[in-house]
């Protein structure tokens, strides 16, 4: 297998970097890169070098990049959904412990307090203005039934809380591992009209944004609290900074700040904390590093953001061709009609298509003609061409 060198856009765990074989490196010249590791650092103006091959995004949201542009150009860009799934998880239930509970407004008046000698006696009754209310027994809605989801739906069950979920795009895994105890809700109004805490954790998309709208939120429980740990776009904040004031929702519980949000009373912000323990950070690396590595040495797909998943499996055949290409009719007839022209047998070939982008892998019995990726390119759809198997290409 080649030598290869990778980029590193922001500092990206040892325990992902060491998994990495013996022939990779780390490179401080993007020019010079096979692959990008990045977490945060914003790449959506960035010129990109010609043999960058793939980005691969030690976490789960990737509007840090120009999914498009990368298509365009036969770069796959990785994510690792599920890595960071604890970390999150566990913050979220923190959010609707501090949020029922005035924690925070307690600790602050103990330390405006600290100079007070006889605190104790004056502790007990000031707490009084710090009461709350339990979780046990209270309705909990779960918008969005992913890796994220689906865990704080399951602990929330083992909490005691009555949990309603919804996602209408439901995966087979996610509905495995969900918990029989929740109860499936048939729409997002559903959810907001029995929850005395809602939990969003859908992607950031255009049809996502400002989803959490003043009509949505007219139809919440009064008093509701509602938690954000995915992403701010998907709330419409002055909506819900006036809903705050009125006083329809009770606490607003966010892991994004900005400008909008900080101002608003009753809220709970943070500064961006989900993903942020040294094993989400540790777990996110590994993972994208073991999918850039299977993708460069293999030409396998997982977790793709702009191309589909394919899994060929090790390559162990003559030669290997990866073909990245547009989700267009004709396109694998005219593949393999140029190996047929060359007497090539293929061994294997698999196909699969996302939107407007597919990608093919060819297995062959027979070293390519020299040809191979200049003559593929040719095709009118096809983006890029690599030579999985062989040195420099």
């Amino acid at each position: 297998m080649k030598d290869r060198k990778i980029y590193c856009m922001n500092n990206i765990s040892e325990k992902g970097t060491d998994v990495f074989r013996e022939g990779y490196e780390l490179t401080d010249n993007i020019e010079e890169c096979a692959g990008v590791l990045v977490r945060s650092a914003d790449m959506k103006d960035m010129e990109f070098p010609e043999g960058l091959r793939a980005i691969a995004r030690a976490g789960a949201g990737v509007n840090n990049i120009p999914l498009d542009r990368c298509a365009e150009a036969g770069i796959v860009v990785f994510n690792t959904p599920g890595a960071n799934a604890n970390s999150v998880k566990e913050l979220v239930i923190a959010g609707m412990l501090l949020a029922s509970r005035d924690i925070i407004g307690g600790n602050e008046w103990v330390r405006d307090n600290a100079s007070d000698a006889n605190i104790s006696k004056t502790a007990e009754k000031a707490k009084k203005a710090f009461a709350g209310t339990e979780i046990r027994g209270k309705k909990l809605g779960v918008i969005g039934l992913g890796a994220i989801g689906v865990l704080v739906a399951n602990d929330a069950v083992a909490l005691g809380m009555d949990v309603y979920g919804f996602d209408p795009y439901l995966s087979v895994t996610s509905a495995w591992n969900l918990s029989s105890s929740v109860h499936k809700a048939a729409s997002v109004e559903e959810i907001c009209a029995v929850s005395d805490f809602i939990t969003i954790h859908v992607p950031a998309m255009d049809s996502t944004k400002g989803m959490i709208n003043e009509e949505l939120i007219s139809k919440m429980k009064d008093g509701v609290v509602f938690l954000n740990f995915a992403r701010d776009t998907l709330v419409d904040e002055q909506a819900m900074g006036r809903a705050l004031e009125s006083g329809k929702v009770r606490k607003y519980v966010s892991d994004f700040a900005n400008a909008g949000s900080v101002t608003f009373k009753n809220t709970i912000i943070l500064p961006h904390l989900g993903a942020s323990t040294e094993e989400a950070e540790d777990n996110c690396a590994v993972m994208a590093v073991q999918q850039m590595q299977d993708y460069l040495d293999n030409g396998n797909i997982k977790h793709s953001v702009n191309y589909p998943d394919l899994d060929a499996g090790v390559c162990d055949v003559e030669a290997r061709v990866a073909i990245l290409h547009r989700n267009i009719p004709n396109m694998l007839s005219q593949i393999t009609a140029f190996f047929g022209k060359n007497d090539v047998n293929i061994e294997h070939l698999a196909n699969k298509s996302k939107g407007n982008y597919a990608y093919t892998l060819v297995d062959l019995s027979h070293p390519m003609p020299k040809d191979t990726v200049e003559s593929l390119k040719k095709i009118e759809g096809v983006l890029r061409v690599r030579r999985v198997t062989e040195p420099n290409l």
